[in-house]
């Protein structure tokens, strides 16, 4: 089948790559955002997608908005039989919905209907969910809602974060997104309406959802830490000046800690929640670079009923 791509982060990058190693398919173009800003200098640089596809020799458009004018003849004129879409950012107008003959067919990190929207990984390690993965669906007008094609599952470890995670499933949902375009292609696959029940809903994780309340259980603060590393980061208050946490470890059985009150080793730094302990393992201090919480807290001095979160 004749493809246009549309991704824009570096976990779109792997679906790309199964396409174009494929050998059957044609990635005719790829759809990305556009440039933007980043670095201390504020240069204007191209996406990991777009990067990607201008090695491999493939045409690139980067439209403002995907239902531009100029855009839609241009994919018109390509004519592609079908658009498989990893992460591209926009929301697609029924005009574009329209183009290819057998749709936009997005691959989405969550077993759906579980965790429809912009970030289903974090939200699955934040609820405590043991199993994930990726599926394959028609895009239809509806938040992630179109019938769908394939699944695969995995298996959410306990020291997972949203960047581990996120990692394995682009990697395991590639060869889904390239087998599902092999099915479509042949016939042999036919997309399946999600079942009515078990839907939940995956928001966009913001700064204050990344704030630590160290008065739930020590469970929760874990789950809330790795959900939101590496973005947008967790985070608490230590002197009146934001410390982000990197990572922590459940104590099991230390209870005599009052939530946030930190009690520093020689080499651990432990933090009272409202049931047992963390551990503290590494953090990062406002304008400090990350390092490990028994040195933060040596060099910041601690002393006896300080608090996080005050």
């Amino acid at each position: 089948m004749k493809l246009v791509f549309a991704g824009t982060p570096e976990v779109a990058v792997p679906a790309l790559d199964a396409l174009i190693a494929s050998g059957r398919h044609e990635v005719a173009a790829v759809v990305t955002r556009p440039d933007a800003q980043a670095g201390r200098g504020r240069r204007m640089v191209a996406s990991p997608v777009a990067e990607r596809a201008a090695e491999a020799g493939i045409e690139v458009l980067k439209p403002a908005r995907p239902r531009d004018p100029g855009f839609l003849d241009r994919l018109r004129e390509i004519a592609p039989d079908c658009c498989p879409v990893v992460a591209y950012g926009a929301l697609l107008p029924r005009v574009a919905l329209d183009v290819p003959v057998h749709g936009w067919v997005n691959l989405h990190f969550s077993l759906l209907p579980a965790w429809r929207g912009a970030a289903p990984v974090q939200h699955s390690i934040m609820a405590g969910d043991g199993i994930t993965g990726a599926s394959t669906f028609l895009i239809e007008e509806g938040l992630d809602s179109g019938p769908v094609y394939g699944t695969v599952t995995e298996e959410i470890r306990p020291t997972d974060t949203s960047g581990d995670l996120l990692t394995r499933l682009a990697l395991a949902g590639a060869g889904l997104l390239a087998a599902t375009m092999d099915g479509i292609e042949d016939g042999t696959l036919k997309a399946v309406p999600q079942p009515a029940e078990g839907i939940t809903l995956a928001p966009k994780v913001n700064v204050e959802d990344a704030h630590v309340d160290w008065s739930t259980p020590s469970l929760r603060v874990d789950r809330v830490v790795r959900g939101c590393t590496p973005a947008p980061g967790a985070w608490t208050v230590f002197r009146g000046e934001r410390l982000k946490l990197i990572q922590v470890r459940p104590v099991p059985g230390r209870d005599d800690l009052a939530p946030g009150v930190l009690a520093a080793g020689k080499n651990d730094v432990h933090v009272g929640t409202g049931s047992y302990a963390v551990e503290l393992l590494w953090v990062q201090a406002q304008g400090k670079k990350p390092m490990r919480a028994a040195d933060w807290a040596r060099g910041a001095r601690i002393t006896e009923g300080e608090r996080l979160g005050a």
